[in-house]
This record gives structure tokens, sequence and C-alpha cells, in this order.
């Protein structure tokens, strides 16, 4: 799957994205740490399924940053350095 500025065959445009990529960046980070962290805790406190569980939420979580900033970066390219609010 190529990874551009937004993936083909989708609705949006340059101006009007799929997908607010600086808010998705924010909220898989968010779900990154909040699952790191618990799975620890869980791991620590000997419930191991569940916090087996949450660090693989936190691996796609992590994943899903390095997508986002990925195309963050071809959205950067493609529009020159425009620089984008939080839900754009």
């Amino acid at each position: 799957m190529p990874i551009g500025a937004q993936p083909p065959g989708r609705r949006g445009t340059v101006e009007e994205p799929y997908s607010p990529l600086n808010l998705r960046l924010i909220l898989a980070a968010f779900g990154f740490v909040v699952c790191t962290v618990l799975g620890i805790l869980l791991l620590r406190a000997g419930w191991t399924v569940p916090g087996w569980l949450l660090l693989a939420w936190a691996v796609v979580a992590a994943i899903d940053m390095v997508v986002v900033q990925l195309r963050r970066r071809a959205r950067r390219r493609a529009e020159r350095g425009r620089d984008h609010s939080l839900f754009e």
C-alpha cells in the first residue's frame, strides 16, 4: 500500500483531507502511552493476558503513529510546507 498524502481511492482532496492527520497522531500517541503504562501495571500485578493485550494495542498505536507521520510528510511535500491546525 503506497503511503501518500491520502490513501488512493478516497473521497477527500488535498483541500479537504479524508482524515485529520494531526488529530489522529495525537490520539495514537495518547493511546500508546495509556496502553503501555496500563499494560506494564497489569503485568506487574500478575494479570498477564490483559497486560499482553494492552501491550499489543500499544504496538498497533505505534504503527499507526508511523503511518500517520509518513502521510503528514507526504502532505507537507505536496503542499510545499503549508501548516495545518489540529483538525486538518
